[in-house]
């Protein structure tokens, strides 16, 4: 195809050969320019949307689901340490140089077993003096009433005599009495959880010798716990508990609440509450770590919304999207506690409200909906 270009170039003649390669340097250029402005000029013309599947022409596509309602028994949850029923501190009612300690630290004994005595040499003296004063004052008395009936001693001896006598008396039942606390004897069985003194130590009246725990049965071990002001005041004794010991963590055990205490602990600034343990066949080791769930009894009617309602959460406070009118509408709630994919609301929604569980980012209070299933 011949242009007008080159017709011009022929009209001006040989002498202006050099003014048709220009025209035709010129031509190729407009083409190749032409032929990179086109699909910028296409591309530019194109308008680049993003998908979204659940909007079209501002219209936000939602789910919802209905707010349940349970009536939630409320329950307690702490953690303590194992301990018996009765615990003590077995000691010598007199001082004196240990004898004997027939247990060891964890040893289980019987009621009425000897635990420990002391050495009786220094007892036994005294005992054999008392007795000795006692006859001696017997032999007085004896001789004082004769005199008396022979108006040599007067009423008034006769009866100084016999005070002496009596005194000599009570002074032999007290060094019996002492000599025989001078042994430790079981009060009720149990198990030694620390031995303080050992053989050949001089000990003084009174001091701690073993410490020990009763298990008169085996339902006397219990979980002490600490609780907060609320949760003492709803815990009552005989209410139903589980327990898990750190010891035995693939079984639960059966257990009620004991003991309260009407005093907070200075030291950890909780209500103690002592919990008892049904242990079955088990003997837990005194100290021994456990978690205690309490059942209160106490019901609470609660609202329940799923997990993916939720926006905004922070901390207990939280919104949700409810449906009213064909619009939603922003409505804050109180959280009262999470369980796997169900949120327990204490307040801010009734029975029934519909709360939006899809797409909640793309809404706002302005938003148009569509409902689907």
């Amino acid at each position: 195809m011949k242009s007008k270009f080159t017709s011009s170039v022929r009209l001006l003649g040989p002498g202006h050969e050099y003014l048709k390669n220009i025209f035709t340097l010129a031509s190729t250029k407009s083409i190749a320019l032409s032929l990179l402005i086109l699909p910028v000029f296409y591309g530019c013309k194109e308008e680049k949307k993003e998908h979204n599947p659940f909007q079209t022409a501002d219209i936000v596509s939602i789910k919802t689901a209905p707010a349940g309602s349970l009536a939630l028994t409320n329950t307690i949850n702490a953690s303590g340490l194992v301990t018996t029923e009765n615990a003590a501190h077995y000691s010598f009612k007199i001082g004196g140089l240990v004898k004997h300690i027939y247990v060891e630290e964890g040893h289980f004994f019987k009621k009425g077993q000897l635990l420990a005595a002391l050495d009786e040499t220094e007892i036994s003296a005294g005992l054999n003096q008392t007795d000795l004063n006692v006859k001696k004052y017997e032999r007085d008395y004896t001789r004082a009433k004769n005199l008396y009936q022979d108006s040599v001693y007067t009423l008034e001896q006769l009866q100084n005599t016999k005070t002496g006598l009596d005194i000599a008396r009570k002074q032999k039942d007290a060094v019996a009495f002492n000599a025989r606390y001078a042994k430790i004897y079981a009060a009720a069985d149990g198990f030694v959880s620390q031995k303080t003194a050992n053989e050949g130590e001089v000990v003084g009246a009174g001091s701690p010798i073993l410490a020990i725990n009763e298990t008169s049965h085996n339902n006397n071990y219990l979980l002490k716990i600490g609780l907060t002001d609320k949760e003492w005041a709803s815990v009552k004794i005989g209410q139903k508990a589980s327990v898990i010991l750190d010891g035995y963590p693939d079984k639960s055990f059966d257990a009620v609440v004991f003991r309260k205490s009407q005093s907070a602990d200075a030291a950890l600034g909780s209500f103690q509450v002592e919990v008892k343990l049904d242990m079955k066949n088990s003997k837990p080791a005194v100290g021994m770590f456990g978690k205690a769930q309490i059942h209160t009894g106490n019901a609470q009617d609660l609202i329940t919304i799923p997990y993916d309602a939720l926006i905004e959460a922070d901390g207990n406070k939280a919104f949700v999207f409810l449906v009213e009118n064909n619009k939603v509408r922003r409505q804050p709630v109180t959280i009262f506690k999470f369980e796997n994919k169900i949120v327990y609301i204490k307040d801010g929604l009734e029975k029934t409200d519909q709360v939006v569980i899809s797409n909640s980012a793309y809404l706002n209070e302005e938003s148009k909906i569509k409902i689907i299933k």
